[in-house]
């Protein structure tokens, strides 16, 4: 199957190692973000077909094709579908790029880094290892790790592929079977992807994948019995909705949601830097990313003079189609999303917050201008209690905030509900890491913005989700640890003998 620009691609569920067609007839239309034009259609699935994918990858989890599977050959597995993805980076830059509307050059650099997290996991899975810890008496004590089961996993839109990996190669690796809900505006790239690891080598159910509506789909993914744990990226609201439903069951949950990163500049750092630094932080994806540097804090020595080159920096930025190499920002995933991020803006400027760049829907030459294109927008004047800085966009618009000193910069930051991402600019090092081990983010760069690795973890406080992403504390996340007790002596004590004692 291919994914040239100009080809219209159908897909069905896949389950049980094939696609198949759902139990009804409604298709998903996939249109294209920066022109409106058809990229491809998915099934708005049921919960029929949801039942389904859950029976196969309860049968594969029973009939330990997979998690009995020693970790080695789990690996070779693993290693094979990293490879195989490497050989087809392109096709998928292409197909999330057009999906999402990002610039194909972020979406290549994002995709080039994805077999790394399945050869991360595949190396670290044999080290799974239990422990044995002291007992008391004459014992032997252990413990032992073994897979959940079946997990259902839940993605975004923002990064189609990208989210969906990192949780897949890890629930793989530790054993475990998969039924993936991805976005409903979203779900082509997970589609493909299931195929291309099936040819792999990866066991028919192993890994199944259900595109829908969340309302139907993914609510019957958190209420399946057979599912034994939930790993979601979305809304924080999502978020809730999905505790709720799962917590009738009592089974764990990895949940990374809603972020408003901070982005704190202070006044040693070289001007140049710190622009290029916030610009990235803020403007990739379109400023659709979880730790996108949404609040950016500047010291009051350099604020006027960073404000003037930050927004000239914004306006410079070429907006564009997806697939043109000089494309530096792409459009916003949907009107709705679109309409959010203006309707951000005038509230903003209604609280009495200043438009130093963009703040309007962008012109574009046809096709584009049938796209959802915002321009990059920075806001001055922005105060805490602001709604612009109190709530997620999940778009292109940035707030400015002066601070003073350090105390004054660590109180802006962490007041607010979100503790996801963070950044840190300064060239006194001390005050750098003193800095951040007071901040409020679970993940913090310092000098840096939006980096990750599969061995680094990922996640937040307070509503921006628990759990982690990433390194060995997701790999035993996806495993239940068992303790066993063996007794050595030779005979039983008798605890309802006369003069019998038990210990």
């Amino acid at each position: 199957m291919t994914t040239e620009s100009d080809t219209i691609l159908h897909f069905d569920q896949f389950i049980d190692g094939e696609y198949r067609q759902s139990t009804q007839d409604r298709r998903l239309k996939i249109l294209s973000p920066a022109t409106g034009e058809l990229i491809g259609t998915a099934p708005d699935g049921t919960v029929d077909d949801l039942a389904v994918a859950v029976a196969a990858a309860s049968r594969a989890a029973r009939s330990d094709i997979w998690s009995d599977m020693d970790a080695l050959e789990r690996g070779h597995i693993l290693r094979n579908i990293a490879e195989m993805l490497k050989s087809r980076l392109h096709e998928f830059a292409q197909l999330d790029a057009r999906v999402t509307g990002r610039p194909i050059r972020e979406m290549r650099a994002q995709l080039t880094r994805l077999p790394e997290w399945f050869h991360y996991f595949a190396g670290i899975a044999r080290g799974l290892e239990g422990s044995v810890p002291p007992f008391k008496g004459d014992y032997l004590n252990y413990t032992q790790i073994t897979p959940l089961g079946v997990v259902g996993l839940i993605t975004s839109w923002n990064h189609p592929l990208l989210i969906m990996l990192k949780k897949l190669s890890v629930a793989l690796a530790a054993g475990n079977t998969v039924v993936v809900k991805p976005s409903e505006l979203a779900p082509l790239s997970p589609l493909l992807f299931a195929a291309m690891a099936t040819e792999a080598g990866l066991p028919k159910g192993v890994l199944n994948v259900v595109s829908g509506q969340g309302a139907t789909v993914g609510k019957a993914l958190c209420d399946a019995s057979e599912v034994a744990k939930i790993d979601l990226t979305g809304g924080t609201q999502t978020g809730r909705v999905v505790a709720r439903l799962v917590a009738e069951r009592l089974i764990p949950t990895t949940m990374e949601l809603g972020g408003k990163a901070p982005v704190v500049i202070f006044d040693d750092t070289p001007l140049d830097e710190a622009v290029a630094g916030a610009t990235f932080a803020s403007f990739i994806a379109s400023g659709q990313t979880c730790v996108s540097g949404a609040r950016i804090l500047v010291q009051g020595s350099i604020y006027d003079a960073f404000l003037e080159r930050f927004a000239q920096r914004a306006k410079t930025l070429r907006l564009g189609h997806p697939m043109d190499e000089a494309t530096q920002m792409g459009a916003l995933i949907s009107q709705r999303q679109m309409e959010r991020s203006l309707d951000y803006v005038a509230s903003a400027v209604e609280e009495g917050a200043r438009i130093v760049a963009g703040g309007r829907r962008a012109a574009l030459p046809a096709p584009l201008d049938r796209g959802f294109f915002v321009e990059p927008t920075v806001l001055a004047d922005t105060t805490p209690d602001m709604r612009v800085v109190r709530e997620e966009i999940f778009g292109p618009v940035v707030c400015v905030m002066r601070f003073e000193d350090e105390k004054h910069a660590l109180d802006l930051a962490n007041n607010h509900e979100f503790g996801l991402g963070a950044s840190v600019w300064t060239r006194d090092i001390g005050r750098a890491h003193r800095f951040v081990r007071k901040l409020n983010a679970g993940i913090v760069w310092i000098n840096d913005h939006h980096k990750n690795d599969p061995a680094s973890i990922w996640g937040g406080f307070g509503s921006s989700g628990h759990g982690k992403e990433n390194g060995w504390h997701a790999l035993r996340a996806y495993g239940k640890e068992q303790n066993v007790v063996v007794r050595l002596s030779a005979g039983f004590a008798d605890w309802y003998e006369d003069g019998g004692r038990y210990g």
